[in-house]
């Protein structure tokens, strides 16, 4: 294990791919962060109020994607580390078919359900309309958020992390101009936000796709019905994925009726500004997490898993330092962060929110953690670890811990409760990777070329 640390090999292929892949999320998150800044500026505490009751739906088209991205590409790299291009290739074509069925139910929705959904997700008459259109637009665009991001999962697994990154930063930077450009100079209000961020993974298909236009790609669609095997396998690989964005959409859902409660609309506002800049954070330690997931994928696949785990070193490293920077950061400018996020100058939002970042991001280190080795368990097929971590930080423990901190500390109690989970969680996860590893050295296994689907 020393020797695979130390090995030159693995830390160059690891700053080839981690890196393209954090900018990548990270431009990926800002579809929202950008529309947090921009509706906040142009249409005030209910524009911020209602964007953040209409974020879970976000979550979940996005998590949908991941699961599609990341189980499919996942087999898919195991199938050609093995030598089974003919299988990658059908798993390829299997996640297609599944993105076209996802699309339609989240159209479906958009279109006969988004009123329904809205006063499910708390919104008042002073956030109905607001809510009400962004969900409906951007369900209407669930094609290309759903496709974008098995584009680049697939792409990066294929060797091809520059363009898996161009693809993502374009589509945001895109996001980013166009808000500010429909916002302010067209003055199209929340439509024009939410068409926005649906025309970003428009974009971002584009660049993805000068990947197979240069055929590069060792990639394509083959001639073959829907495979139930494939598709089981492709979502029990990606479920932590979906679960992470699930849960994240259970989160803030819940938080959002807890908080309405404690403060209103205001203090709904405030989280959407404490959420929203976790959300940048977590996309930091997702591209970690998916810029070595191939890594480790390809050395299970070949069987070599010491090298596997020097790659979990590496990204737990980079995640706990660059957890220490934010930290810091956050605790020492959080209320010029808030006011950032905050056109009226209502003091009560600073306040909420700058005290709820303090809180809120002390689960730094840990959701680090809890991200990169849940990445692991599913890169080296360990299926049902990645699961058990998933479902424990994102709905078994956060959502009890949220209604038992806050009846006791109130919005403080909110704050405090995904603290407590993500360290909780951690050490759980760290117990299941010392069964795992001893376990293993006990019964070391064989690399065969069956079961690759």
């Amino acid at each position: 294990m020393k020797s695979e640390l130390l090995n030159r090999g693995n830390i160059a292929d690891f700053f080839r791919y981690v890196p393209f892949s954090v900018l990548a999320m990270i431009a990926m998150s800002c579809y929202i962060l950008a529309d947090t800044f921009f509706v906040s500026q142009g249409l005030g505490s209910n524009g911020l109020a209602a964007l953040n009751l209409a974020i879970p739906v976000y979550y979940f088209m996005h998590g949908a994607g991941l699961m599609l991205g990341m189980g499919g590409a996942t087999k898919y790299s195991v199938c050609r580390s093995r030598g089974q291009e003919e299988q990658a290739n059908r798993v390829f074509t299997n996640t297609l078919y599944l993105a076209a069925l996802f699309s339609l139910v989240f159209i479906f929705i958009g279109v006969f359900l988004s009123g329904r959904l809205t006063v499910l997700l708390g919104a008042d008459e002073a956030t109905y309309d607001m809510t009400e259109i962004y969900i409906r637009v951007l369900m209407f665009f669930s094609p290309a958020f759903v496709l974008n991001n098995i584009l680049v999962c697939f792409v990066r697994n294929d060797g091809a992390p520059r363009i898996a990154m161009a693809s993502t930063v374009t589509g945001s930077l895109s996001n980013i101009l166009l808000d500010y450009v429909f916002i302010f100079p067209c003055n199209m209000g929340m439509f024009g936000a939410v068409f926005a961020t649906g025309l970003a993974p428009v974009i971002g298909i584009c660049i993805s796709l000068i990947h197979v236009f240069r055929r590069k790609n060792n990639f394509r669609a083959v001639k073959m019905p829907p495979s139930p095997r494939i598709t089981g396998s492709t979502f029990a690989i990606g479920l932590p994925s979906l679960v992470e964005q699930f849960s994240s959409a259970i989160v803030v859902l819940v938080f959002n009726f807890i908080i309405l409660d404690i403060g209103g609309n205001i203090a709904v506002a405030a989280y959407g500004v404490v959420a929203n800049i976790s959300l940048v954070v977590a996309s930091v330690f997702t591209g970690i997490a998916q810029g070595v997931q191939p890594l480790i994928s390809r050395a299970h696949g070949v069987g070599e898993d010491g090298r596997g785990k020097a790659f979990l070193f590496y990204a737990v490293a980079l995640s706990v330092i660059f957890s220490a920077v934010v930290y810091a950061m956050i605790f020492t400018f959080a209320a010029p962060i808030a006011d950032i996020f905050n056109s009226e100058n209502i003091a009560l939002l600073t306040e909420l929110a700058a005290g709820g970042m303090r809180v809120y991001f002390a689960a730094t280190p840990f959701l680090g953690f809890n991200i990169v080795i849940c990445a692991y368990f599913s890169a080296s097929e360990k299926v049902l670890p990645a699961q058990a971590v998933s479902l424990l930080r994102g709905l078994i423990v956060i959502i009890p811990a949220a209604y038992i901190l806050s009846s006791v500390m109130g919005l403080d109690g909110v704050w405090l409760s995904y603290s407590v989970t993500e360290g909780m969680v951690a050490a759980v996860a760290v117990i299941i990777y010392v069964f795992i590893t001893k376990r293993g050295k006990k019964t070391p296994g064989k690399i065969t070329q069956k079961g690759a689907v």
